[in-house]
């Protein structure tokens, strides 16, 4: 895999007194930059195109049960990310234990993997051939480490990687494994290895916390990841700011290369918001749609070939506690549809309001437009209930209850080519000095929430005098920029710090 070029911090517009911001999405990356602006006497707007806020780390309530739309732990090594949590959350923030397995043909696997659970599970011939198929790999590794394929089965092996890599994968993306960028195998399984993950099953080596696909315990608001965003954007109202549901974006005016305001559709008919600084999370593709005067048909065309994964979550309520354990299940077995199965009772037990039933979500990923996505809420509903009772889960007769989630646009997909279009409309974003992407869909990249956020602070720092470069962050970036942060906290303001007078 070829590593990416540094690039330069943009040119960014220097935040004045009396300027006012713009945030365009109420999602963990929008409402941490209105939350660290409030906090500090900002004039800040956020205009949230739908009746939720979250983004894809909302929580849905249904009949008083509540569930997230895919599963969230809160695990960071970023400091300013953990304080912010912190400081908005306080003593709603409990301690889960984490457990989440493979199904695989009718056997569960311990995730991360364990050597005896292997063992059994697999069976010794199969055992022996995937430590043959490891050793291989060890010895003679694919030279090119392009795609997903070849990046996992230098890690892992081939065996490993047909079991356990393969049919999940290309179930999730939609797509051959060889058509993903090895750059996404790189952030999702980052420092993990079949040698470390047999390792930390053992009593020799203690299991690590330091590794993100390890840590065994992990913290979760009490009511769900919802909570975190519900009480920030209460506190940016309490500090003057505006928080405005149902203004779904549609056009951003730009005037002698800047942007000077955004027109919103809403119930009320078509809204304009003025300011001088615009933080948006939407949708790279959507972003250069929505610029006025159009860009160049380059950008145009660049957008456009940028792919997004859809996803859609099923909550099923049934008349039973004590399923099964685990926090989550994935679904590696072939013949059904489900890709993965939370357990809310398991995050917490406070989002089931009524005892002696479960709520599971059974996620199914699939591109908006396509049968999954229009189906009746009905018919998916049953189809999950089949599934539960197929899998071996859950007797579908249990099933009392269930509603539907759709979420457009939840995974940037990288594919073959998006690096070179995500570039080139970097070059038409980059000269806009006011207009400043954050988050997962923003900057199309699959980041998790704590890295959503980090890009979100950085482009506060950067608006107050500091040179980070936001495009630089991802779901590995702890690694090696963690002691930066860390040895620039005086040069810039901290979320701890005091509001502004």
């Amino acid at each position: 895999m070829e590593s990416q070029p540094k690039s330069a911090p943009r040119p960014v517009d220097p935040l004045r007194p009396g300027d006012r911001v713009v945030v365009v999405g109420g999602g963990p990356a929008g409402l941490t930059a209105a939350y660290m602006l409030a906090k500090q006497g900002v004039a800040v707007t956020v205009l949230e195109g739908t009746t939720m806020l979250g983004g894809i780390s909302q929580t849905a309530q249904y009949k008083g049960y509540r569930f997230d739309i895919g599963g969230h732990r809160f695990f960071t090594k970023v400091q300013p990310v953990e304080e912010l949590w912190h400081e908005i959350l306080g003593p709603e923030f409990i301690q889960t234990p984490r457990m989440s397995r493979i199904h695989y043909r009718g056997k569960y696997f311990d995730y991360p993997l364990k050597a005896g659970n292997a063992l059994s599970g697999l069976g010794i011939f199969e055992a022996i051939r995937i430590v043959l198929s490891y050793t291989k790999a060890k010895l003679w590794p694919n030279p090119v480490e392009e795609n997903f394929e070849q990046w996992v089965s230098n890690r892992f092996g081939s065996r490993l990687y047909n079991i356990f890599f393969k049919t999940y994968t290309e179930k999730v993306w939609g797509i051959p494994c060889t058509e993903i960028r090895a750059e996404w195998a790189a952030q999702r399984i980052q420092n993990l290895s079949l040698a470390k993950a047999i390792l930390n099953a053992t009593a020799i080596n203690k299991r690590s916390t330091k590794i993100k696909s390890l840590i065994d315990r992990f913290q979760y608001p009490r009511l769900g990841p919802g909570q975190m965003w519900e009480l920030a954007a209460k506190r940016v109202q309490e500090w003057g700011g505006d928080v405005r549901m149902q203004h779904k974006v549609k056009k951003l005016e730009t005037k002698d290369g800047r942007v000077v305001a955004v027109r919103c559709e809403t119930p009320n008919g078509e809204v304009r918001v003025e300011g001088e600084h615009f933080i948006v999370t939407m949708p790279v593709r959507s972003l250069v749609r929505s610029l006025e005067p159009a860009p160049p048909e380059l950008i145009r065309k660049a957008a456009e070939g940028l792919r997004y994964r859809d996803f859609l979550v099923v909550a099923l309520i049934l008349d039973k506690e004590d399923l099964f354990p685990d926090n989550w299940i994935y679904i590696h077995t072939p013949g059904v549809k489900v890709g993965r199965i939370q357990n809310f009772n398991n995050w917490s037990r406070e989002m089931v309001p009524d005892a002696g039933r479960t709520c599971l979500g059974l996620e199914y990923f699939c591109f908006e437009g396509d049968g999954l996505w229009a189906s009746k809420d009905e018919d998916l509903i049953k189809l999950a209930t089949k599934e539960l009772g197929e899998l071996g889960l859950a007797d579908p007769k249990l099933v009392v209850d269930g509603t539907v989630v759709r979420m457009p646009k939840a995974y940037p997909i990288y594919d073959s080519a998006y690096r070179e279009h995500l570039d080139n409309v970097r070059t038409h974003i980059d000269a806009v000095p006011n207009l400043h992407p954050v988050g997962r869909n923003g900057m199309h990249k699959y980041n998790n929430q704590d890295h959503s956020m980090l890009t979100a602070m950085m482009v506060v720092w950067n608006m107050q005098g500091a040179k980070h470069d936001v495009w630089a962050v991802n779901t590995d970036f702890e690694y090696h920029e963690e002691q930066k942060l860390e040895g620039k906290k005086e040069e810039k303001p901290t979320v701890a710090s005091q509001r502004a007078s």
